[in-house]
């Protein structure tokens, strides 16, 4: 029976702001840029309470808390402070997968430390993260590796939750559905409609009836309910796909001015961005991501194995009349890699 825990650090951005500016931990506060187009990156625990959420426009998060600070973010301090944290989670274990700058999970299966007691290793983890940092995180400790990261939310702030192996049937059997990783507002609808609520309600469905109705996602989400998740920490995380977005100053109507800012800007800029690893791996996939102006948001996307102008453009076109008629916020382009090498007649470059 393996060890997880997964660290996830409160409020990260908007805690370094408050711990250099303690006047801010008094207010709702929230990290974004000055324009109301602008989108929140995180906020604190004060700006929660009024609604306020990491990637809400700045416009939004004032209507719902007209007195709220927005302060811009120090992304490379971030960057020094994780690294200084992901040192500390070393000393533990050689086995981390960082899924961001503010959280990750550690396999201490063979950790010695604490006697060898998860539980102890995760306070430990943390009470040093806030000597060293003046910060505090949050950690969940199972030896399921989903679990771990489910935990991980129980107790925040500053907390730490423990599901052991005799607590893991009953655990998921209560667990609401949407609190699994990969359960979004649509699944959740969908699993609703079919009264499936609860871990337990997945549980006693068959694998091919949630196969059928949600594919491989279906497929996994049962597994999950089971208590099966076989995957490990992955200390080298391959990366599958690069994007580029841009949100406009004022909402667009005309697809040809979107048509005319994909071929202008975005294509060079995910052209650039995606340069060496075209090189080294190849592409599998295009995709176009567009959000209207009330927030939604659709992608189209097509198995293709090279950027081509002309496929970004017609999979615009297919996500733009999704919207029927609403202005476009923003627009965004991605890429999905290949293997992690292809050969030398493989490598592609962009065609405008």
């Amino acid at each position: 029976m393996r060890k997880f825990i997964h660290i996830d650090m409160d409020c990260f951005y908007a805690a370094v702001e408050m711990r250099d500016n303690p006047e801010l931990a008094k207010v709702p506060m929230a990290i974004g840029g000055n324009s109301n187009r602008g989108v929140l990156a995180t906020s604190n625990y004060i700006a929660r309470e009024y609604g306020v959420r990491a990637a809400m426009s700045n416009y939004q998060a004032k209507k719902l808390c007209p007195h709220l600070r927005i302060v811009p973010g120090r992304m490379s301090l971030y960057k020094e402070i994780s690294q200084q944290i992901r040192a500390i989670f070393a000393r533990y274990t050689e086995f981390i997968e960082p899924l961001s700058l503010d959280e990750a999970y550690l396999d201490v299966t063979d950790c010695t430390q604490c006697k060898g007691s998860a539980t102890l290793i995760a306070q430990q983890i943390r009470d040093e993260i806030f000597k060293e940092t003046g910060l505090t995180a949050s950690a969940g400790i199972a030896p399921i590796k989903f679990l771990a990261k489910i935990a991980s939310d129980e107790n925040k702030p500053n907390g730490q939750f423990v599901i052991t192996p005799n607590e893991v049937d009953e655990f998921i059997n209560t667990l609401p559905l949407k609190k699994i990783p990969g359960v979004g507002k649509v699944t959740q609808q969908k699993l609703l409609a079919l009264n499936l609520k609860y871990g337990c309600d997945v549980k006693a469905t068959s694998e091919n009836f949630m196969h059928q109705r949600f594919g491989k996602f279906g497929l996994v989400l049962w597994r999950r309910c089971q208590g099966i998740d076989e995957r490990k920490v992955e200390t080298h995380r391959v990366r599958k796909s690069i994007g580029v977005e841009h949100t406009f100053s004022q909402d667009i109507r005309e697809i040809k001015e979107l048509e005319a800012y994909l071929s202008q800007h975005l294509i060079p800029e995910l052209s650039k961005r995606t340069e060496q690893y075209v090189k080294q791996r190849g592409v599998n996939k295009l995709g176009v991501k567009v959000k209207f102006s009330d927030f939604q948001q659709t992608t189209k996307e097509c198995s293709y194995s090279e950027l081509n102008a002309m496929v970004f453009s017609q999979l615009l076109k297919e996500a733009f009349v999704r919207g029927y008629g609403k202005p476009v916020r923003l627009l965004g382009l991605f890429v999905g890699l290949a293997g992690e090498h292809v050969s030398q007649e493989q490598q592609i470059e962009l065609d405008l």
